[in-house]
């Protein structure tokens, strides 16, 4: 796809996600450059927000940071990335947020939203996407809600553990629950 700053490769579920970098304030408070291959290896929970400073937002990021020893424990790293600079990350963890586990992505040229499919180009934001990678790099799951609806951390978590079990996992599927068999 060509949108004007050079080509994208939007990532597809059952493929290997394109290895995006940017800038990321990180757990410890200070800014790093972050790319996805850095978490080779490990499981990636990616999720988009539109706006820093916003009301949906802080709901959501606060629900990933509140479950995120349950995402370590299962060998998952967690990020999060909006269109805004690290600098707007800093100063809303400052001042209402909080501070975060993770680390909060600065997705300031557009290039991961674009990636992911998400990108709302006449606004510069990007939808609620909520992307979980394997070890090998492979996008496993894309939910993307529009703007106004959060998503469920919980939810995001069960997939996350369904896909480890590496079986077929039925509707309704709960950790610890019979699976369907080897996928």
């Amino acid at each position: 796809m060509h949108h004007g700053e050079g080509c994208f490769e939007v990532a597809k579920v059952g493929k290997p996600v394109p290895d995006i970098n940017a800038q990321a304030l990180t757990a410890d408070g200070s800014f790093k450059n972050v790319k996805l291959s850095d978490y080779k290896g490990k499981w990636v929970v990616l999720f988009f927000y539109p706006l820093d400073f916003t009301f949906v937002c802080p709901t959501e990021i606060q629900g990933f940071n509140a479950k995120y020893d349950e995402f370590k424990k299962l060998g998952a790293e967690v990020l999060t990335a909006s269109t805004d600079s690290v600098f707007s990350h800093k100063a809303w963890q400052e001042h209402g947020l909080g501070k975060l586990k993770f680390p909060m992505v600065a997705d300031t040229n557009h290039s991961w939203s674009r990636t992911f499919g998400i990108l709302i180009e006449e606004k510069g934001i990007s939808l609620r996407g909520t992307f979980i990678i394997n070890p090998d790099g492979v996008l496993k799951s894309a939910v993307v809600n529009d703007t106004a609806v959060g998503r469920n951390v919980d939810e995001t978590l069960r997939t996350l553990q369904a896909f480890q079990t590496g079986d077929l996992v039925p509707c309704g599927w709960t950790p610890g629950a019979k699976t369907l068999g080897k996928a």
